[in-house]
């Protein structure tokens, strides 16, 4: 089930993020649930390497608000 989300993110870095799907053919929505999937997968913490389309937005996104996956379930 696909859940829509609101992101506040700098205008150029859309627009950058956009251009790359773009060349990649690939949809913003992927890129980022990709990215998402790869930080929050257990079996990711591994020291695995990411594919390049995923690195490059290590550090792109702020996580003040982000809850852990404790804080999470305690809600």
């Amino acid at each position: 089930m696909n859940t829509k989300l609101t992101l506040s993110i700098d205008d150029s870095v859309i627009r950058d993020a956009k251009e790359y799907a773009q060349q990649n053919r690939r949809s913003l929505s992927e890129l980022v649930e990709s990215y998402l999937k790869a930080i929050t997968n257990p079996t990711r913490k591994k020291k695995t390497k990411l594919p390049p389309h995923i690195k490059r937005w290590q550090g792109a996104f702020k996580t003040d608000d982000i809850c852990t996956r404790k804080e999470k379930h305690q809600l």
